[in-house]
């Protein structure tokens, strides 16, 4: 079993808390304080969870600089008050940061749930293959 340290929950907090005041600032038409005070909690958390070093690793990796870039960016727009072209550039980088854990991330999600419809959805998705028929030539 994995044990947490007193580090990693508060990291737990304050991660939870900067998408709850992100998620708050979005629904109150992009309040740029909101936006940075979650923007600042999430990644003070991010940082207590998997420690300085390896957020500063995983964030100025060569293959993910540019995702780094646009995320760091926006970050640094919606600090300056621009939150709406902030929250766009941020959203960017955030996609290409983590576009390698989405798939990972929607095969979890759907193996937890028990939808006939989501799990034929899934089927298709992770599993499609190509089949290929011969036109028929009797016409």
């Amino acid at each position: 079993m994995v044990s947490i340290t007193e580090t990693q929950k508060i990291g737990v907090g304050l991660t939870g808390f900067g998408l709850f005041f992100l998620l708050f600032g979005v629904l109150l038409y992009f309040d740029s304080v909101l936006l940075a005070f979650g923007n600042v909690l999430f990644l003070t958390g991010l940082t207590f969870i998997i420690g300085l070093r390896r957020s500063a690793g995983f964030f100025f990796q060569r293959q993910k600089l540019r995702g780094s870039t646009f995320f760091l960016g926006g970050v640094a727009l919606v600090l300056f008050r621009w939150p709406i072209i902030g929250m766009a550039v941020e959203s960017y980088g955030f996609v290409l940061l983590f576009r390698s854990f989405f798939p990972v991330a929607c095969g979890f999600i759907l193996s937890l749930v028990n939808i006939p419809y989501l799990n034929v959805v899934r089927a298709t998705i992770l599993f499609s293959t190509v089949t290929v028929t011969k036109p028929d030539s009797s016409l």
